[in-house]
């Protein structure tokens, strides 16, 4: 089991509960929709950001974004780190139908799914093994803009077709593909996988 730093903060019990037989680590859950109004918990969680660092791992459908964009503008964006499952299509056992858009959420990965996913976010493993990519020049807009991924009339098919090709989440807006594609891949790579 690998330790890591960071709280990783999930949508529900469920989804802790197959995290803690993957890491060691303290996961707090949001209960879903409810982190919306539930000021106690977003300060708290904003002191753990501060102490610690956080990191967002939400199921890739429609429901665990919106969790992830209200997370993302209420806590400090320089101490949260963002991990991204794949869209998987299925259902998690416990289930008797999948969800509304029939893919697997964090419950239903497998544990080197989630490990992957927390490497590639740049998650601090504390058994020796420091995450995440090399210093590297960042991807920015304009490159996306320059591959044809933003701002052209094909653009948003482009988009997805990317995000389908790279195994990331459907939903992700284009901010949210920068953010994702530089936690994966250099400038070089992009232009190759191109």
């Amino acid at each position: 089991m690998r330790r890591i730093k960071e709280v990783i903060v999930v949508e529900g019990r469920y989804d802790k509960n197959t995290l803690s037989q993957v890491v060691d680590a303290t996961v707090v859950t949001l209960g879903g929709f409810s982190v919306f109004n539930d000021r106690e918990k977003l300060a708290f969680l904003r002191r753990l950001a501060e102490k610690q660092g956080l990191i967002v791992l939400t199921d890739s459908d429609g429901a665990g974004f919106v969790i992830r964009n209200y997370l993302k503008g209420a806590l400090p964006k320089e101490q949260v780190k963002q991990a991204y499952i794949p869209d998987i299509q299925g259902k998690e056992r416990r289930k008797r139908a999948p969800g509304r858009e029939g893919k697997l959420g964090v419950e239903g990965m497998r544990p080197d799914v989630l490990l992957e996913a927390l490497r590639r976010a740049g998650a601090t493993f504390l058994d020796g093994e420091a995450a995440g990519a090399a210093e590297k020049a960042p991807i920015t807009k304009a490159d996306l803009f320059d591959l044809g991924l933003t701002g052209g009339p094909d653009s948003a098919a482009k988009r997805q077709a990317l995000l389908k090709r790279l195994d990331l989440p459907e939903h992700l807006t284009a901010n949210g593909m920068l953010e994702a594609l530089n936690l994966l891949y250099s400038r070089e790579e992009l232009a190759e996988i191109l």
